[in-house]
């Protein structure tokens, strides 16, 4: 039981290091390279932890401010889409008796 509480300890705090290593507003883009499709997508999935990390360090935020213009607005709505409404289509209908 110990090593497993262990396993999954170490799990969270990897996968925590993994999201927030490349969280919208991180300085990592400029604009001669800003974000593009693939980031707009990654953001997207990661925008409910990139808003609970931005209420303690200001400068993430959700949305990358320096980015590629219609591309990533499209990667980003389409991944908020399928990451939230996806869930809903996904959960099985209670059956009325």
């Amino acid at each position: 039981m110990k090593k497993k509480i262990l396993i999954l300890s170490i799990l969270i705090l990897l996968v925590t290091m993994l999201l927030s290593g490349c969280m919208p507003g991180d300085e990592k883009y400029t604009d001669n390279k800003p974000a593009n499709f693939l980031s707009g997508i990654w953001h997207g999935w990661i925008a409910p932890i990139s808003l609970i990390v931005g209420l303690f360090k200001t400068s993430v935020r959700i949305y990358e401010t320096i980015n590629s213009g219609w591309g990533y607005d499209f990667g980003f709505y389409i991944a908020i889409i399928s990451g939230f409404g996806g869930i809903s289509l996904s959960r099985k209908k209670k059956q009325d008796k």
